[in-house]
C-alpha cells in the first residue's frame, strides 16, 4: 500500500483553476507503479491510502506533478480536474465517493469527445497519436471554457478538429491558426422591435456574426426561425467560412438572422419586422462599409419576399442601390438558378461521388428529408437524372411514394407548401402514398440519402437504420444535419458520407457568380449558370479527395476529412500570410 499527498493546492477550493464547462471532477486512483514522490507536506495536508484492488478500477487516470503539486489526470483527455472533497468520516475516502467522481467524469462532454476522437483514430488504423489528441482536446477545452452552452457551435468545431488530426501533427503552427480561426472576428447582437396588425408591440433578437474575412468579404445567409440563437448563428458562420473557402471564391464567412418566425405572420407584419431588422443591420453591411464588407443572403425563413423588404429598407436608409442582398428578383439583380443552385449542387456532388464508385444516379432509390428549396430542387434534379426519389418531409412527418415522384407530383408538393399546408394533403391526390406522422424517413429502403431539412435531424439511431436498410451514400443538403454520433456510425460502417460544407456549396457559388454579373451589368442564361455550377461542384469533390490523399486518408472518409482539410488549409494559409490579425 502506498501513500501520496494530494493536498489541495492554491486555488483549488476557490475554483480559480477550473471552469464549470470544461474542467470535470476526476476520481482518485492508486499510483502503485508511477514512482512519484510525495509533495512537500503543507498545512491541512490530506493523506490518502490507496488500496491495491482499486488500481484496476481506475486505470483511466494517473497522477502527475503539475506546477509543483500532484494532480489527477485523465489518460484520455490529458486534463486534470478538481479533486472531490475527502470523506469527512475517515482519511481513506469511501468507495462510493470514488465511483461517483469516476461516473461524473466519464459522463462529461470533454471526456466523451476525447474518447470518441481516440476511438475514431483507432478505427482509421492511424493508432493513437498522443500529441494531436492532446491538442484537439485542448482546443475543445478552450471553446468549452469560453462558450460552454453553445452546443451547435461546439459540435461544428468537433467535426473539423477530428479531420485535422494529420494536419496538426504534420504542421504544428496550424494549431495556433486554428485557435484564432474558431474565434469570430465580430459579433453583433441587437434588438428588433416591431408592431403586429393588432397594434401590439413585440421584440425579437437580431444577430450578425462576421466570422472570418481572410479570403475576402463576409458572405453568408440570414435565417429567421424561432430556434436561432448565438450558438446556431456562430456554427453557421463557421461552416460558411469553410464552405466559401472550398468553393475557390474570394469570399469570407458570416451569418445572421433572428428568432422571429415568419410562419403565421401577415405580409404587413413581415414587412414591418424586416424594416426594423434592417434599421440596425444596415450599419454593419454593404460593399462600401469601411472596414466591413458584408453581403448577406437568404436562408431558412428568408426568401425573395423577405430579401425584397430588407433591400428596400437598405436602399431607403443608404440612398444606395447596391447588390448586397440575395436572392433578389430576377429583374433587379438576381442570377438565373439562384433559388435552384443549392439543391442542384447537392445532386451534382452526389453524381461525382457515385461516378467514383462506377455507379449512376439513374434508377437509384433516394430518400430526401425536408420540403424547402434545397430539398425540392434536389428532388427536381434527381428526377432529371432518372433517379427515384420516394420521400420528402416536414415538421409533422414524411410522405412516402413507393412509385417515386415525377414532375407533376413535385408540382403538387410545391403547391401544398406554398399554402403552408401539411404534406399529408399529398395522399388526397395520390392514395397509394403514405404519410407517417411524427416520424423521419431514415427507415425507408434506399441507395442514397439526402438529409436536407435542418441541423441535427439525423442521429446515431437514424444512421444505424440507414445502414440496416442498405443505404450506401449519404449526402448532406442542409447545414450539419447529422450529429457527431451519426457520423461516427457512418465512419465505422465504411459508408460514403458527403459533408454539407462541400455538397451544398452550390448556393454560395451562384452568389459569387451573381456578384460578377452585377459588377459587369450582365445576365447569364440559365444554361450557362447550370454548366458553371456543375463544374464548381466537380472541382469541390476533386479538391476534397486530393487533400485527403495528401494526408494519407483513404475512401470513404476522404469526402468528409478531405473537405475539412482543403477548406481549412486555404483559410489558414491566408491567415498566416496576413499575420496575427
Amino acid at each position: 500500500m502506498e501513500e501520496i499527498d494530494l493536498e489541495m493546492g492554491p486555488g483549488y477550493d476557490d475554483g480559480t483553476h477550473f471552469d464549470s464547462g470544461a474542467a470535470q471532477n476526476l476520481a482518485i486512483i492508486g499510483v502503485n507503479d508511477h514512482g512519484l514522490k510525495p509533495a512537500p507536506r503543507k498545512k491541512k495536508k490530506v493523506v490518502k491510502r490507496w488500496r491495491d484492488e482499486w488500481a484496476e478500477t481506475y486505470k483511466w487516470a494517473y497522477v502527475a506533478v503539475h506546477e509543483g503539486s500532484h494532480r489527477i489526470f485523465c489518460s484520455v483527455c490529458k486534463e486534470y480536474g478538481r479533486k472531490h472533497r475527502r470523506n469527512p468520516y475517515g482519511n481513506e475516502g469511501s468507495r462510493n465517493m470514488q465511483m461517483s467522481a469516476l461516473e461524473e467524469h466519464n459522463n462529461s462532454l470533454l471526456h466523451k469527445e476525447a474518447l470518441r476522437l481516440q476511438m475514431a483514430s483507432r478505427d482509421r488504423g492511424m493508432g493513437i497519436v498522443e500529441r494531436p489528441l492532446y491538442v484537439k482536446v485542448s482546443i475543445l477545452a478552450a471553446i468549452l471554457r469560453r462558450d460552454p452552452h453553445e452546443v451547435e457551435f461546439i459540435q461544428s468545431i468537433q467535426e473539423v478538429v477530428h479531420s485535422l488530426e494529420p494536419v496538426l501533427a504534420k504542421v504544428p503552427q496550424y494549431v495556433h491558426v486554428f485557435e484564432r480561426l474558431v474565434e469570430p472576428e465580430r459579433v453583433t447582437i441587437f434588438k428588433v422591435p416591431w408592431v403586429d396588425d393588432k397594434g401590439e408591440a413585440h421584440v425579437n433578437r437580431g444577430f450578425r456574426v462576421q466570422f472570418n474575412q481572410a479570403l475576402g468579404p463576409y458572405k453568408g445567409g440570414l435565417r429567421f426561425h424561432p430556434t436561432v440563437n448565438l450558438s446556431v448563428v456562430k456554427f453557421l458562420a463557421f461552416e460558411q467560412t469553410l464552405r466559401n473557402s472550398l468553393s475557390s471564391l474570394s469570399l469570407g464567412g458570416g451569418q445572421g438572422g433572428s428568432d422571429f418566425n415568419p410562419k403565421g405572420k401577415s405580409e404587413n407584419e413581415i414587412m414591418r419586422f424586416c424594416y426594423s431588422f434592417m434599421e440596425e443591420l444596415y450599419r454593419h453591411i454593404g460593399p462600401n462599409q469601411v472596414p466591413i464588407f458584408d453581403t448577406p443572403s437568404g436562408d431558412i425563413g428568408v426568401g425573395q419576399r423577405e430579401i425584397g423588404y430588407l433591400f428596400g429598407q437598405y436602399r431607403r436608409l443608404t440612398s444606395q442601390y447596391e447588390g448586397i442582398l440575395g436572392p433578389k428578383g430576377i429583374q433587379w439583380g438576381a442570377s438565373n438558378l439562384h433559388s435552384e443552385a443549392t439543391g442542384y449542387g447537392v445532386v451534382y456532388y452526389a453524381k461525382e461521388v457515385l461516378a467514383s464508385l462506377e455507379k449512376d444516379l439513374k434508377g437509384l432509390r433516394c430518400v430526401v428529408s425536408g420540403a424547402g428549396k434545397v430539398a425540392l430542387y434536389a428532388v427536381e434534379k434527381l428526377i432529371a437524372f432518372g433517379a427515384i426519389p420516394v420521400t420528402v418531409s416536414d415538421t409533422s412527418g414524411y410522405i412516402l411514394d413507393e412509385g417515386g415522384f415525377d414532375r407533376v407530383k413535385l408540382g403538387f408538393i410545391r403547391e401544398i407548401k406554398a399554402h403552408n399546408k401539411c404534406l399529408r394533403d399529398y395522399t388526397k391526390n395520390y392514395s397509394s402514398a403514405k404519410y407517417f406522422e411524427d416520424m423521419k424517413p431514415w427507415t425507408v429502403k434506399c441507395d442514397v440519402a439526402f438529409p436536407c431539412a435542418t441541423q441535427n435531424e439525423l442521429n446515431h439511431v437514424d444512421a444505424l437504420s440507414l445502414i440496416n436498410v442498405g443505404c450506401q451514400v449519404i449526402i448532406e443538403g442542409a447545414n450539419m444535419p447529422c450529429t457527431a454520433e451519426a457520423i461516427d456510425v457512418f465512419r465505422k460502417s465504411k459508408v460514403w458520407f458527403g459533408p454539407g460544407k462541400a455538397a451544398n456549396a452550390g448556393g454560395v457559388t451562384i452568389q459569387g457568380l451573381e456578384m460578377s454579373q452585377n459588377n459587369s451589368c450582365a445576365q447569364w442564361t440559365a444554361e450557362e449558370v447550370d454548366t458553371r455550377l456543375e463544374e464548381v461542384m466537380k472541382d469541390i469533390y476533386q479538391k476534397s479527395v486530393k487533400a485527403a490523399q495528401d494526408y494519407g486518408i483513404g475512401n470513404p472518409e476522404a469526402l468528409l476529412d478531405g473537405a475539412n482539410i482543403a477548406s481549412f488549409l486555404r483559410v489558414a494559409q491566408a491567415m498566416l500570410e496576413q499575420g496575427c490579425v
